[in-house]
């Protein structure tokens, strides 16, 4: 092998393999306190997450039955972890996939399906009255069960308003829906990694390149089904 050794040959990229190991290790370091059976389910559950947003950009009703399955391992994971206010909205995700399953599928007078549409002034009203009651709801129970712990529960009682009115909104068919899906998701990412949940972090990351690709597809889809005369 000549005058240098195998640990030579792997000497200059010592520093290089330490610091990949030291990124790893502040990654998941949390989750060595977790269970095994917990990891499996909570990436089980981001899988699922994965295909309901694919589902959801590509304007496919299985964008509910897939985000029924994400919804209900997270409301365990969550409770179980006592993160309330995401426990809280995952719970509220699981109620309105029903409905949005039912909504797409209903049939109207003049259409076999619910089309996608724009918001409009009585939408809007609706979207004020749930930013507002949701603020008030997460504030009370965190206050009721004494889950206050400074900025980071402000920023939850943000994005549980902004993903009420997204999933809202994406169970209405909205267009605008996707707006408040991209915002939701930037401030998830590193809201989930100071939580301790990598996992999760990596998916909202995710999901706000396929939330962009979402909304442009609606649009198009918007556009085409409403050509310009």
């Amino acid at each position: 092998m000549g005058p240098y050794g195998p640990q030579d040959v792997f000497a200059p990229y010592e520093k290089i393999i330490q610091f990949i190991n030291q990124v790893i290790n502040q990654l998941f370091q949390q989750y060595s306190t977790y269970s095994n059976v917990d990891i499996s389910l909570e990436v089980f559950a981001v899988i699922f997450g994965f295909i309901s947003v694919w589902y959801s950009k590509n304007n496919n009703v299985l964008v509910f039955p897939t985000g029924l399955i994400n919804t209900s391992i997270f409301v365990y994971l969550l409770f179980k972890w006592e993160l309330l206010g995401d426990m809280l909205i995952n719970a509220y995700y699981f109620i309105i996939s029903i409905y949005g399953w039912y909504y797409w599928t209903r049939k109207s007078k003049k259409q076999n399906y619910t089309p996608i549409t724009f918001l409009n002034s009585k939408d809007i009203k609706v979207v004020l009255i749930i930013a507002l009651s949701s603020a008030i709801f997460v504030s009370l129970m965190y206050s009721y069960f004494d889950k206050w712990s400074g900025v980071v529960s402000y920023i939850d009682i943000l994005t549980t308003s902004i993903f009420f009115i997204g999933m809202w909104l994406m169970a209405r068919r909205k267009i605008e829906s996707w707006i408040f899906w991209i915002v939701g998701d930037v401030i998830s990412v590193p809201l989930y990694f100071y939580k301790g949940l990598t996992f999760t972090s990596f998916q909202y990351f995710i999901f706000t390149f396929i939330a962009i690709a979402g909304y442009y597809k609606w649009k198009a889809i918007y556009n085409k089904n409403h050509p310009i005369v």
